[in-house]
């Protein structure tokens, strides 16, 4: 009876001596079920319903994002293992007409970070999006204590926010989060670690738990939501935990595997077509660009994707006409695909020119540190030169001229422009109308902007696509019209 009093005594007394930040572990430890329960635990599977944001394409730079309804959410996890995938279907609400419902299927093994397509076929993803994925397993409060409590993870920096205590987390694997506890029922609140992004920088990912539910000793969130930065991509409402379920095979598709490691983005390739005097379209993948001339410079219109292709596209601007100066770049709109070279072009001296309502968003987007990736602009800092469009902005010279005019109206959004060809008939626009893609909701709105501007259009040469006369822009936006 003595020896079993002086062992209660013994653990209490070591466990008031623990250091704080192991004890803030040892709290959310006991508070989920107890460290023996948590260490037994095989594999995690969470099924429910939810919505994502789709990060990136919002109407304007400090609008909500456009959601997306989640059905079928399942998030299976090999515990020990770290072996993940995820299998959702997703609905998008941001466009007209009876969208198709898209089924993901994404999953990370070890090293390993794979897709499967509808067809059943895996592809390999880049090493940055495997170890973002191999990151998010983490961001569960089992899968983040278990690892805390592995005798080869480090803890650090114990504090205090108002209710929460925090602690410093870095995995045996090299991995570095962040635990949130409530101070009051000691349950995981939330989980942040950084990440890259190549419009947002060094960002935080924020994951946050809530609605607990007890599931054979141990307790789970049936709520997960994730925030990139300041914007919400994930709110699941989880339906059902199930503890040591069978997940199924996890391992990565031999496909995958067999496919060589993807340790940067692939080269661009950029094509040259000259569509009129001093007009070239610079193409070869999925985003465009326009070179034009001017008397005594040169123009860019679009600045795609990420700094291998802006910063490809530029060479091959100052290769077709290297005695005169690159200067200016017009950006059609903000979303990230489309912004997401302004970086490297602000890094190369260019003036961003772009709609009124991205001025704060460009100001913001040039003075983010980008330390995890050092990008083109990080290597050689500029400062932002930044000319506006309200409306309309004509550029001018005795060689070229180029009307800048927004789009009023449109649902995709509120920071388009597009440029006009007076004497060549050419309008150059990006997403509004993309000849090549299986619908266009918002060609109407564009043919609307085109008639009420008065623009003699005769082809269109858009960001994604081809370039087109102008009927087949009134054909598809009759098209939807008579499917609505």
């Amino acid at each position: 009876m003595r020896t079993a009093m002086w062992l209660a005594l013994a653990a209490t007394t070591l466990s008031a001596c623990a250091r704080p930040e192991v004890q803030i572990i040892n709290d959310a430890a006991a508070a989920l079920g107890g460290k023996d329960r948590i260490q037994a635990v095989k594999t995690l599977i969470m099924e429910g319903e939810g919505t994502n944001g789709n990060l990136g394409q919002n109407v304007r730079p400090d609008a909500e994002l456009p959601i997306y309804n989640v059905t079928s959410f399942r998030r299976a996890i090999d515990v020990p293992t770290g072996r993940a995938r995820l299998e959702q279907v997703r609905t998008p609400t941001f466009l007209t007409g009876n969208p198709a419902p898209q089924r993901q299927s994404l999953g990370v093994d070890g090293d390993i970070g794979y897709d499967v397509g509808a067809d059943g076929t895996a592809t390999r993803v880049s090493n940055r999006v495997t170890n973002d994925r191999r990151t998010e397993v983490l961001h569960h409060p089992l899968t983040l204590l278990r690892a805390a409590m592995d005798p080869a993870a480090t803890l650090a920096n114990p504090r205090t926010e108002g209710n929460l205590n925090l602690v410093d987390i870095t995995t045996a694997a090299g991995q570095n989060l962040t635990l949130a506890i409530d101070a009051t029922t000691k349950l995981p609140a939330r989980v942040t670690s950084m990440s890259y992004n190549t419009n947002l920088g060094d960002v935080a990912i924020e994951t946050s738990f809530g609605d607990y539910q007890d599931v054979n000793g141990l307790m789970l969130p049936r709520r997960l939501t994730t925030k990139v930065g300041r914007y919400t991509t994930a709110d699941i409402r989880v339906s059902s935990n199930v503890v040591d379920g069978d997940v199924g095979d996890l391992a990565a598709p031999e496909a995958a595997r067999a496919t060589a490691e993807i340790t940067s983005d692939p080269p661009a390739n950029v094509t040259v077509e000259e569509v009129a005097k001093g007009i070239w379209y610079l193409a070869g993948q999925s985003h465009h660009s326009l070179l034009v001339e001017f008397s005594d410079h040169l123009l860019l219109i679009e600045a795609p994707q990420n700094e291998t292709r802006t910063l490809a596209v530029i060479a091959k601007a100052r290769e077709l006409r290297p005695e005169k100066p690159l200067t200016h770049v017009v950006n059609t709109h903000h979303h990230f695909d489309h912004s997401g070279g302004m970086r490297a072009a602000v890094s190369e001296g260019l003036t961003v020119i772009t709609h009124k309502l991205n001025a704060p968003f460009y100001q913001e987007l040039v003075g983010q540190k980008h330390t995890i990736v050092p990008d083109a602009l990080a290597r050689n800092p500029k400062e932002l030169k930044l000319q506006t469009v309200d409306g309309e902005l004509v550029l001018k010279d005795s060689m070229m001229t180029v009307e800048l005019h927004t789009i009023d109206g449109s649902p995709h959004a509120e920071t388009l422009i597009m440029a006009y060809f007076p004497r060549e008939r050419i309008l150059v626009q990006a997403d509004t109308y993309s000849p090549t893609a299986a619908a266009a909701p918002f060609a109407a709105n564009l043919l609307e902007n085109i008639r009420k501007r008065n623009l003699r259009v005769d082809r269109l040469a858009p960001i994604h696509g081809r370039i087109v006369p102008l009927n087949e822009l009134v054909k598809a936006a009759q098209a939807m019209s008579s499917n609505e």
